[in-house]
């Protein structure tokens, strides 16, 4: 098997998802960035940046679905499958925390360090699609995945040993591991692997017979309920959408982040239904390699030496996972494997 294999990229389409997925999530990190301002803040309310971006990916997925149906089977659908849509509000949830998260740690982490924590989701992914699908791992693919946490540890390592070295502080190395924000990222890393593998899950096997664009306006119905919610509990409901909040969203860099973010929502939806998750995970440890120039080229972030060493064994780790990728494919697309095939998943 080989990087463009037929079972790690079924599809020429397949491979567009792919790349869409690693260029829009390398987007992501650097336009947030670049939205802060001079002591690590935002001049916008974050979760109603959130909360507009699932609006308009609910508009974008309803136009999508009423392209090819009338808008009386939209309806009818929703009714007919609303156990699927609260199904949807457990990924919601976990999308709701991840997504608002997103703008807290960017506001403390450069974008590569940023990304190259959030990778320890690789093992965490790993065991979860494992329970939920009922489906092994080999031996290759579980190497893969500790080389790809190993690489992530290997980058965090230099990043923590150049903090001590610039600072006058006597902490213990330890210390600085076990500090709120890491702590928000873990968060983040376990909402991103239950949110990733349950929507798989929803997709290819729960709502396998919902149109894919259906099942985002659930999740998106659903997503916009969770953070109204997050809005109703930090008290600003009522200021949400005030003129002067407004105005601050829409600066053309938010507007670009909204819509990003929503481009981001749909792809992630086509990733999951004709990829899988694990390999999602690997799309997302092989960003850190662009995140790493663009940063570089763009806010004077140096690539040191640990990060040279931890991108070349997330790059080998990725050689190794294609040899023998996860097959995962839905039940409407299942052909019968011979036994060959099925120790080969």
């Amino acid at each position: 098997m080989g990087l463009f294999s037929g079972d790690l990229f079924p599809t020429k389409i397949s491979f567009i998802i792919f790349i869409s997925y690693m260029g829009l999530f390398i987007n992501q990190g650097i336009l947030v960035t670049a939205s802060k301002n001079k002591n690590n803040t935002y001049s916008y309310n974050t979760v109603t940046v959130v909360l507009l971006t699932e609006l308009l990916k609910l508009v974008v997925s309803t136009v999508v679905y009423l392209k090819d149906n009338p808008v009386s089977s939209y309806f009818s659908e929703i009714y007919k499958h609303r156990s699927v849509l609260l199904y949807y509000f457990v990924p919601a949830a976990l999308y709701c925390l991840y997504n608002n998260l997103q703008f807290v740690n960017l506001a403390t982490y450069d974008p590569t360090t940023y990304y190259l924590l959030l990778q320890f989701r690789v093992v965490v992914t790993g065991v979860v699609f494992q329970v939920i699908f009922s489906k092994k791992l080999n031996r290759n693919q579980w190497i893969s995945l500790i080389f790809l946490t190993f690489g992530c540890i290997i980058k965090e390592y230099g990043h923590d040993s150049k903090a001590s070295s610039d600072s006058a502080s006597t902490a213990s190395p330890l210390a600085a591991y076990l500090n709120p924000h890491l702590l928000l990222i873990m968060v983040q890393v376990f909402s991103s692997c239950f949110a990733g593998v349950y929507n798989e899950y929803l997709l290819k096997d729960k709502g396998v017979d919902v149109h894919i664009m259906l099942q985002n306006v659930f999740m998106y119905l659903d997503s916009i309920v969770c953070n109204a919610v997050v809005l109703g509990f930090k008290g600003e409901l009522s200021t949400a959408f005030t003129p002067q909040n407004i105005s601050a969203i829409l600066h053309p860099g938010v507007l670009i982040i909204v819509v990003n973010n929503a481009a981001i929502g749909i792809v992630t939806s086509l990733f999951l239904r004709n990829l899988n998750s694990i390999l999602k995970t690997f799309a997302s440890a092989l960003e850190l390699m662009f995140t790493a120039v663009l940063c570089w080229m763009i806010f004077g972030i140096a690539i040191d030496m640990y990060t040279v060493i931890a991108i070349f064994i997330v790059s080998a780790a990725t050689v190794l996972y294609a040899q023998k990728p996860v097959v995962n494919l839905a039940k409407t697309d299942m052909q019968p494997q011979s036994d060959a095939q099925k120790e080969s998943v």
